[in-house]
């Protein structure tokens, strides 16, 4: 078996998915599939990371989750009233921002990964803005007063 000259072995014989490809092409098997023309989505060179970006862009997850404790408290605190906004009354607005100081006074006391300043949040601060912008502002929670009685010492009549 003879080939080209200057033709290596390799060269000489075609794989086996080498010939299944060239026959799908030559049946037209590849025409008309979705994405045909259209440039790959290829992460950039320098990324180390693609794969795990990739993954949770796909399983919808914030990479959020990818930075260290000190800077994911930090853009909790920042985005406290966005997630506060919509909440439907100030007994909610209370617990979500306890929650959250609950989170940072822990990790106050042992702190991991990079120093970054963390301010605890003010419930107060926060209810009076989650108040300040809602389009109809409820009456304040307040409890009725018991009626009053009528003390022995005093007689009315």
């Amino acid at each position: 078996m003879r080939g080209e000259p200057g033709e290596t072995y390799w060269e000489r014989y075609e794989s086996l998915i080498d010939e299944q490809i060239r026959r799908a092409t030559a049946e037209g098997a590849f025409d008309d599939l979705p994405g045909a023309g259209k440039p790959l989505d290829l992460p950039a060179r320098d990324d180390e990371h693609w794969w795990v970006r990739s993954k949770m862009r796909a399983e919808g997850v914030s990479t959020d989750a990818l930075l260290p404790p000190s800077l994911r408290l930090r853009k909790d605190v920042e985005r406290l009233h966005d997630d506060v906004r919509d909440l439907p009354d100030e007994a909610a607005v209370r617990a979500v921002v306890a929650d959250l100081d609950r989170r940072v006074v822990a990790f106050l006391r042992s702190p991991q990964g990079p120093r970054v300043p963390i301010r605890r949040p003010s419930a107060d601060a926060v209810v009076e803005r989650w108040r300040a912008g809602r389009s109809d502002p409820p009456a304040p929670a307040v409890a009725p007063s018991p009626p009053r009685r009528r003390r022995w010492w005093r007689r009315d009549g």
